[in-house]
């Protein structure tokens, strides 16, 4: 079985990872790093590439976030860090306040995941979902915003879906799944 290093100390992320992409043995290695990119892109590869530097094993790392469209894409790359502490609570009062005058509530989460291989060749992808943010909290499950985030075509926010049914439709679902589409198509150790 291949082992695959998660550039995250994020259990949710890992546990979220380790669900969808089965047939591997995964790691969560975190290193830190100053996520100072202008995109979700650069943080990811940032992420990637200080694991893979120390342990010189495939890798992958995602960078993700939340775009509102009528808070001029907000919280965006800086999702995790929009609110202090950042809990779940924090983060989605937090953007609930900030849009009660919106009268739009369309909103997509990113997922940008960063591949290095064995060989050091690089693969950027990204992974989306389009919705909007309900106008309360609602569910227990996941984590980050999941409890506002309507995704399109359901009535149930992320965080009132089981993780199975989250895992079919999210931003990182979707990501992972060209991820593995990546995989099988070539040697993983390339």
């Amino acid at each position: 079985m291949e082992t695959l290093l998660v550039a995250t100390l994020n259990k949710h992320k890992l546990y979220e990872i380790g669900k969808i992409l089965k047939g591997f043995k995964i790691y969560g290695k975190g290193i830190e790093v100053n996520e100072d990119g202008k995109t979700f892109e650069e943080n990811a590869l940032k992420k990637a590439a200080a694991v893979f530097k120390k342990f010189k094993k495939l890798t992958i790392a995602d960078d993700s976030g939340l775009v509102i469209d009528c808070l001029d894409g907000k919280p965006g790359i800086k999702s995790a860090r929009f609110a202090t502490p950042p809990t779940p609570q924090n983060l989605c009062r937090k953007v609930l306040d900030k849009m009660k005058k919106c009268k739009s509530r369309q909103a997509h989460f990113v997922c940008s995941m960063a591949i290095i291989f064995h060989t050091g060749k690089i693969k950027i992808i990204n992974g989306f979902v389009y919705g909007e943010i309900a106008n309360e909290m609602r569910g227990e499950n996941g984590f980050g915003y999941d409890s506002i985030f309507i995704p399109s075509g359901f009535t149930k926010t992320f965080g009132e879906m089981t993780d199975t049914e989250k895992n079919k439709v999210s931003h990182r679902a979707r990501a992972l799944a060209k991820v593995k589409e990546i995989f099988s198509k070539a040697d993983k150790t390339k």
